[in-house]
Order: structure tokens, then sequence, then C-alpha cells
């Protein structure tokens, strides 16, 4: 199992990138180093010129496989959630019960992500907090409608549907079951936040972990 897990690929809409950075190992440094220069200084501050200086490669040749840091930062996030995907569909595909497969999903969704050796030159702890400090970049501009129509966003979206299908199973008259499952990844990231930022306007911390919150909210929810 654990050899098959191995050669598993992670699909990311072939538009965010002009070469794909998993046909290479400059391109898998360029996706490495990233990761944690963005992690160190922020997006805003991060620059191919910066990155080029830490893995010792012209800026130019960045350029030869992203467009810009936008699409960077595009590939990384849809990166991240078809990791997440991954890990949803893997870990409850035998899960019968659907409100045990929900809760499940709940626990995916709001736990702190840990690496995953399957996939070495990605850290995917450093690539969670990047997503909860900086992804709302990647859609909050002028051309969101453009790249939505692109399928840039397709594995965001297609991860929300997947929620949204289990919680029509818990409990099929619920009127709002996109809203909750959209609910759930974003308001994860946003208490995941708080919870590192602004620790007196949330309930979430060590004492109550997101997933506590979520579970209880949506459940009882579900039951009104």
């Amino acid at each position: 199992m654990q050899e098959l897990l191995k050669n598993i690929k992670i699909q990311v809409n072939e538009k965010t990138f002009i070469k794909n950075p998993e046909t290479s190992e400059l391109g898998k440094r360029i996706v490495e180093h990233s990761i944690t220069l963005i992690n160190e200084i922020g997006f805003d501050a991060f620059t191919f010129r910066k990155l080029g200086v830490i893995i010792l490669s012209n800026e130019s040749s960045i350029y030869r496989y992203f467009e810009n840091k936008h699409k960077l930062l595009l590939y990384l996030t849809s990166w991240y959630w078809a990791w997440i995907e991954y890990q949803l569909v893997l870990q409850t595909y035998s899960i019968p019960n659907a409100s045990e497969k929900l809760e499940k999903i709940i626990s995916i969704i709001t736990a702190k992500t840990e690496s995953d050796s399957n996939f070495s030159h990605i850290n995917e702890k450093l690539l969670s907090k990047i997503v909860i400090n900086e992804y709302s970049k990647s859609f909050l501009t002028k051309e969101v409608d453009v790249e939505n129509k692109e399928g840039y966003f397709s594995i965001y979206k297609r991860l929300i549907s997947r929620i949204k299908n289990i919680i029509i199973q818990v409990n099929k008259n619920y009127p709002f079951p996109a809203s909750l499952a959209s609910t759930l990844v974003e308001g994860s990231l946003h208490q995941n936040f708080l919870a590192d930022h602004f620790p007196t306007i949330t309930d979430c911390g060590k004492k109550h972990p997101p997933q506590e919150f979520y579970t209880h909210l949506i459940f009882n929810t579900l039951k009104k």
C-alpha cells in the first residue's frame, strides 16, 4: 500500500505553470524553496529574484516554469487543496456511515497539517501555513472571474462539492449544503489564523481546537 501511495501524482491545472515543475530537479527545488521563502517573508515580499539567490539559479530560469509569482501561488494553493482532497478520499473511502464520514472530513479539514513523506520536495506543514495566511491573495484579484472560468480554482471547488455531497447524505433536507461546506473549509483557515494572531477573538486554540468547534457547529446545524 505504501509503495502504491508513493506513485500517486497530485494533478494541478496546467495553466498555472509554463513548464511542469514536477518534471525536473530544478522545478522541484523552485517549489520546495518557494514554500520556505514565502513562509519566512510572506507573499508580498517574495520575489523570483530572492528565490533565485536561494536556489543558486538565474531569475530567468524560474520564469521558464512560472509566468509570475501570482501563478506560482495558484500552483502552490491548488497543489495543497488537491493534497487535502487526496487525504479526504484516502481516509474516508472505507467509512460507510455518512455521519461518521462527515466527522472524519471535519477532522481532516481542521487538523494541524503534518508532512507527508510521499512528496519529499514539498513541506505540507509550511504549505498549510501559507494557505492559512496567503490563500485569499490568490483569488482577491480583478482577474478572479476569468481565472475561475479557466479552471484555476477547480480543485478547490471540487473539494467543496465532495463535502457538500456528504452533508446532503447526512441531512438531505438541509437547504444550504454548499454554504456549510465552504464555511467549514474557509472558516477553518480563518479560525487557525485567529488562533495564531488574534487569540482574544476566537475560542479556538489549544484548549478547543477548530475541529471541536466545527464538529459542534455542523452536527448541531444538521439536526435542526
